[in-house]
């Protein structure tokens, strides 16, 4: 793949924090060759993310296009595929550009089809645009690409996509978390920047209807007094403003604006990690949780049981005596929890970078060979 020059839409790895933003980053970086990364814009934080810029050209729109991002991105990108010598274009979050040139091999990402299973969590324009979008990239692009099965069985579902146009090619989870090394020292420094008692879950997120966290703060009810529940995640809208409603600082510490370089070390302090979400395209959480030693308690709903495999511990997302009974578990049998943390050892190769990056450079490969 070295001599192949690749395009790639990386307003999410610019632009976004966490995410889109880290499985485009992720990807990019992983994967071999010659790049052309075309981004309406840059935010500072993400100007330079490592091995991702190596071998890489950075196009931004440039004239009166610079007036109108948006519709450079969507438009007028695709009159400079050609002109870089581009073979194959990669949309990594859900779109293409109109107008990519003949003889571009087509690549779409898609990671969820949430609007179309749950509208009522977005906006009537919004609906309208992500489903125009996702059905055109679905259309024009030669191999769709699923991050998980449960989005492969929602793109035939939603998009009659024909399964032979899919391939699944699993995410993986920021660098950060495969090179996290553990230290006591490091644990005890963040858990004191934060005010984190000794004992505490943690539930990563943002926080809103979907992610269901106040199932979280029910079963926290029914557990020791000394152990805290630690919600790391931005509030959205009025579920946000009742979850808040519920954070006393002691028995529910909210931390909106946590450092993302923190996140392993809040992982590895945690007894362990509480993800409900009622439906993911692949729920990254999972997998950051096991990167970092975390036992994992999440939702047997969508693709969680995808990520977590025989690691995880399920339970309904609105089960609160089930989850409550996992977390008793879990503080209370020292080996159980041992236990969970080696299975995750396991479970977390599936999804290493070096494999996504192999994954994908075979579906790369069987269109430019074709």
């Amino acid at each position: 793949m070295k001599k192949t020059v690749i395009g790639y839409d990386a307003k999410r790895a610019f632009c976004n924090g966490t995410g889109l933003g880290n499985y485009s980053r992720s990807l990019i970086g992983a994967v071999d060759g010659v790049k052309v990364l075309y981004t309406p814009k840059v935010r500072k934080a993400f100007a330079e993310w490592g091995d991702g810029l190596a071998d890489s050209v950075v196009r931004m729109p440039q004239g009166l296009w610079r007036m109108m991002p948006s519709l450079w991105r969507s438009l007028a990108c695709a009159q400079r595929v050609k002109h870089d010598g581009v073979l194959l274009y990669h949309g990594l979050s859900h779109e293409l550009p109109l107008g990519l040139p003949n003889g571009v091999r087509r690549v779409v990402t898609m990671h969820d089809l949430i609007v179309c299973r749950y509208p009522q969590y977005f906006t009537l324009f919004d609906r309208i645009v992500h489903r125009l979008k996702q059905r055109h990239a679905c259309r024009v692009a030669d191999i769709v690409v699923a991050i998980s099965e449960q989005t492969k069985r929602d793109l035939v579902d939603f998009m009659h996509v024909p399964e032979g146009k899919i391939h699944v090619v699993y995410q993986s989870c920021d660098t950060m978390f495969w090179n996290f090394q553990r230290s006591q020292e490091l644990v005890s420094d963040v858990r004191r920047k934060y005010n984190l008692p000794e004992r505490y879950f943690i539930s990563v997120g943002t926080v809103e209807e979907r992610k269901n966290q106040l199932t979280i703060i029910e079963a926290m009810k029914r557990l020791p007094d000394d152990v805290a529940l630690v919600i790391v995640g931005r509030l959205r809208g009025d579920y946000g403003r009742m979850v808040a409603a519920g954070v006393d600082g002691r028995r529910v510490i909210l931390l909106d604006h946590a450092a993302f370089t923190d996140f392993p070390a809040l992982y590895a302090g945690a007894v362990a990690s509480v993800y409900l979400s009622r439906f993911e395209g692949f729920g990254i959480p999972v997998l950051e949780s096991l990167c970092c030693d975390c036992p994992v308690v999440t939702s047997n709903v969508s693709s969680m049981p995808e990520a977590g495999g025989e690691a995880a511990l399920y339970a309904a997302p609105d089960d609160v005596d089930t989850v409550a009974a996992h977390l008793n578990r879990l503080l209370s049998d020292d080996d159980f929890r041992w236990r969970c943390i080696e299975k995750g050892r396991t479970q977390r190769v599936k999804f290493a970078p070096e494999k996504v990056a192999a994954d994908m450079t075979a579906v790369y490969r069987s269109l430019l060979d074709d």
